[in-house]
């Protein structure tokens, strides 16, 4: 499947994600809101968001090997963040690129007042596209 990622003239050249990405193929994969949560549905990491960060992206990536795609397939992700702070997100860039490693996907961080359920701090959606 064919990424182009395009970070237009004008516009800064972000550290952990890409401003444009322009995919091809014939599958579109999308992953719901992963949260830090065990297979056993227990929260992982409460009140930590590092470890929280770290846990729900692990999932996104069980969910799109599930679906028999990759992170590198993935063109882009949604992040929610309960009271997210700028100081948030080098936690959010480094449990990222654990699961994303090189790959920079097109992202919003969207910081919310809660969650669905307590204690969670953080939600990320993933779209990938296959051939």
């Amino acid at each position: 499947m064919a990424h182009e990622l395009i970070n237009p003239d004008g516009l800064r050249v972000p550290l952990s994600y890409t401003h444009v990405v322009v995919a091809s193929g014939t599958r579109i994969v999308f992953v719901a809101g992963q949260v830090a949560e065990d297979a056993d549905d227990n929260l992982v990491g409460p009140g930590d968001l590092a470890v929280q960060a770290r846990q729900a992206f692990a999932n996104v990536d069980r969910c799109l090997a599930a679906a028999g795609a990759s992170p590198d397939q993935v063109t882009m992700l949604r992040i929610y963040v309960v009271g997210h702070r700028p100081e948030f997100l080098p936690l959010i860039s480094d449990a990222r690129i654990s699961v994303f490693g090189e790959h920079k996907p097109a992202d919003t961080i969207v910081g919310v007042e809660r969650l669905a359920e307590d204690g969670r701090m953080i939600e990320v959606e993933a779209t990938a596209v296959l051939d």
